[in-house]
């Protein structure tokens, strides 16, 4: 079942990098309390992820910030290191939380998984973004097609924010 508005956030461990090395965050670690901007990417230095989706974020993070958001995070099924290497490659400095899915946990519990693709080999996540307050989902958008960041960019969870 793909998760709608009004659900809580399904239970997962992440794994994000530390200045002590790989390290792990939970669900609800990133969401206990807090207002969070979660998008999903199918991968790492994909092309539109890389110069469309992520970008927007990290640009607009003051912005959406001062609309209230606590955390900005980006999930992909890529591992600890490879978002790492991206997170450093964009310049993204602490705006962005980069959480590595690397067993697809998170986006098969939460319906939002794509694939398996072949062009990467094994499932990966759908292009989402959501806005969950104490975990609970208040916005969630899916894009119909992977190339694209529309309905789920920067721009549009800035008006979803209102």
């Amino acid at each position: 079942m793909t998760l709608k508005v009004g659900d809580r956030l399904p239970e997962a461990t992440f794994n994000i990098m530390t200045s002590d090395g790989p390290g792990e965050m939970t669900t609800a670690d990133l969401t206990s309390g807090k207002t969070v901007v979660l998008f999903g990417v199918p991968g790492a230095f994909t092309p539109t992820c890389h110069m469309n989706h992520l970008p927007g974020f990290v640009e607009h993070a003051e912005t959406l910030k001062n609309k209230g958001v606590d955390t900005i995070a980006v999930v992909s099924v890529n591992d600890v290191f490879v978002m790492d290497a991206w997170k450093k490659a964009s310049n993204a400095g602490d705006s962005v939380t980069f959480l590595s899915d690397t067993a697809a946990g998170f986006v098969e519990a939460a319906g939002l998984g794509l694939g398996p693709a072949p062009i990467f080999g094994h499932l990966r996540s759908q292009r989402f973004a959501l806005i969950a307050k104490d975990g609970e989902v208040t916005f969630l958008a899916i894009e119909e097609t992977p190339g694209e960041a529309t309905k789920t960019g920067a721009a549009a969870i800035l008006e979803a924010l209102g």
